[in-house]
């Protein structure tokens, strides 16, 4: 049996609770949704999930412990989702440029491509539509389209989570339905997530 490493990165969007004493320990987010997924769809591989995501994770953050969290691991498949902190960050006075979210971005990813032989799935940061976030809102248009261009530079995978709930969105009522607060997923939100996930992850495979 071809024997597989899946790693998740990222922040609180991906960390979901885990217990950090056990990083087999996927939390309740959408790796908990994914993995099962995964394994249901390829009995033949015997596949290890690793989530190591850490809330409240800037990209400057995630760069600092990606030899040790990432590197040293030495996945099959590593998934970034990472960004939503600095553009929060900055909507409060304290975050990061644009221009050091694509030199952080780029450090992490040439260190994944440089250093190990993982394929690599980028997610998209997201803001989902609650109305009292709009400089966060101002943040990620910037953002987000640097980020897709790095993705056509670096990953194997691209999953839009922006442009997928956006049109998700359009058939449900409660804007609210995803997520509390536009970013945090709840357990709609999660499913959400980990489905698209899995699907994703199949051309990886």
């Amino acid at each position: 049996m071809k024997k597989l490493r899946i790693l998740f990165q990222g922040d609180s969007i991906t960390d979901a609770g885990r217990d950090r004493r056990n990083y087999f320990d996927l939390g309740h987010g959408y790796a908990s949704v994914a993995a099962p997924l995964i394994r249901e769809a390829h009995p033949e591989l015997d596949i290890e999930f690793i989530n190591l995501g850490i809330s409240g994770n800037r990209t400057d953050q995630l760069f600092d412990r990606i030899k040790y969290d990432a590197v040293d691991l030495q996945p099959d498949i590593v998934s970034v989702l990472i960004g939503i902190n600095d553009i929060w960050h900055r909507a409060i006075g304290v975050g990061t440029t644009d221009a050091q979210i694509d030199l952080n971005y780029r450090c992490i990813l040439d260190r994944l491509k440089n250093e190990t032989n993982a394929k690599i799935m980028i997610l998209s940061p997201y803001l989902l539509d609650v109305d009292d976030k709009p400089r966060m809102r101002e943040g990620l248009k910037t953002v987000l389209p640097m980020i897709r261009k790095i993705a056509n530079e670096y990953a194997d995978v691209y999953v839009p989570l922006d442009e997928l709930f956006e049109e998700a969105l359009k058939t449900q009522p409660e804007p609210r339905f995803y997520s509390g607060d536009g970013v945090h997923p709840n357990e709609n939100g999660a499913r959400f997530i980990g489905e698209h996930y899995a699907k994703a992850i199949e051309k990886l495979l």
